[in-house]
């Protein structure tokens, strides 16, 4: 069974929605204890274009999922538990907020079996 942890989710842009995923983070950050990571203006890892990657702890998942699917605004939110197996949780183990682009899941394969 799947334990409950610690959460990525993904908030994917372009350059036209930029802007709306600044202030999506700058809210979630105001009403959130989340830890906020880099603005990627180009694909990253397994990632099919810009994002910013928020971690989410399991005791407010549940708040920041139900807040996201209410705010998410039109862009695509991609979560992942870390459960340890990195193939998994980005394949079987994922929750999607809109579109689901295809992930570079080539890039993943050097991490298989290693945590």
């Amino acid at each position: 069974m799947l334990q409950l942890g610690e959460y990525h989710a993904h908030i994917y842009y372009d350059a036209m929605s930029k802007q709306t995923a600044m202030d999506l983070v700058q809210k979630l950050d105001n009403l959130f204890n989340v830890e906020i990571g880099q603005f990627h203006d180009k694909p990253i890892g397994p990632h099919p274009t810009g994002s910013i990657q928020v971690t989410v702890g399991p005791e407010p998942l549940g708040t920041i999922l139900n807040w996201f699917a209410q705010n998410r605004q039109g862009l695509t939110i991609f979560w992942h538990p870390n459960t340890g197996d990195v193939m998994k949780d980005h394949t079987e183990h994922t929750i999607w907020m809109g579109a689901m682009p295809e992930l570079n899941l080539d890039f993943l394969e050097r991490f298989v079996g290693k945590t």
